[in-house]
């Protein structure tokens, strides 16, 4: 009997690796796919012959998107923009989810303040009274806009799976600190931080995967393309040259370019810095949805 089970436990074990295996080989795939298309040539392209290695390898689609200084700029726009969004990320989220924690008992406003919350996740004023509440804070051309709006769109989700976290620690350890004399600050920085890095790193990739992702506040509060963040930038860019004042490289590298490849160098570089963050913080990931998932 403990032999059969042994046999199937371990026939259970192959299917699943083999099921997980399947699965990340799909995710893999696309990238794969839109990378090899990015270095192939244009005729390649346009006969839909790359499959899984570049067809007429060749990097002109990189030369044209990394050869232009607003591309770098905009790229280190949305590095200012990720960097402060996840900061501000990082310092609300703790700061409001401790108190909202707590019971109606203990804090006496929770209830409304939850409320407030989620009424903002479900109604907003559209875009125009947004645009103008923008420009009057005289916030246009400035990345601040794009920090606080985008921002606030996002951050009570992560308030909201910080509180549900909080729920599940001990309350035995903060009622020891409350005994030893430990105010609530001291308690919020030295026993419920160091506790929920799990959901601040999860509540963290999420804030620094929107501020990457999102173009649209870049077009609408922003009016020179000076200002712009990467993926507006890239959602913009079109290729335009005067055959006349062409040189013969650039001629030569426009007739290998079509926009299938340079769309796909366009993607590919643009979610690079999100595949380098991810490993660092998918260890954290399950952990704290799941724990901040739960509600009592």
């Amino acid at each position: 009997m403990v032999k059969d089970k042994t046999i199937g436990s371990r026939v259970f074990d192959i299917v699943l690796i083999v099921i997980l295996v399947g699965i990340a080989i799909t995710c893999i795939l696309p990238l794969w796919y839109t990378l090899a298309l990015s270095f192939s040539s244009k005729s390649a392209a346009s006969a839909g012959e790359v499959a899984f290695w570049p067809v007429g390898f060749n990097i002109n689609s990189y030369k044209q998107l990394l050869g232009d200084a607003q591309f770098f700029h905009s790229f280190w726009i949305s590095i200012q923009r990720v960097v402060l969004g996840a900061a501000l990320n990082f310092i609300i989220v703790p700061l409001m989810a401790y108190p909202l924690s707590k019971t109606v008992k203990d804090f006496k406003l929770r209830n409304i303040l939850m409320w407030l919350l989620i009424f903002t996740m479900l109604f907003n004023g559209g875009l125009i009274p947004l645009y103008l509440t923008i420009k009057e804070y005289d916030l246009l051309n400035s990345i601040w806009s794009l920090v606080l709006v985008g921002g606030a769109q996002t951050i009570v989700f992560n308030i909201i799976l910080a509180i549900n976290f909080f729920r599940n620690l001990p309350k035995e350890l903060e009622e020891a600190a409350l005994v030893d004399g430990a105010g609530p600050w001291y308690i919020l920085y030295k026993l419920y931080i160091p506790l929920s890095v799990p959901v601040l790193a999860t509540v963290s990739l999420f804030s620094i995967v929107y501020h990457w992702n999102e173009f649209l506040y870049g077009l609408i509060f922003m009016t020179r393309e000076e200002f712009y963040p990467l993926q507006t930038y890239i959602q913009q860019l079109t290729v335009v040259l005067d055959p006349a004042s062409m040189t013969e490289d650039q001629y030569k590298r426009m007739s290998e370019l079509s926009n299938r490849t340079l769309n796909a160098a366009k993607i590919f570089i643009a979610m690079l810095p999100v595949l380098v963050v991810y490993p660092f913080l998918q260890r954290f990931f399950i952990h704290g949805i799941t724990l901040g998932s739960v509600k009592e």
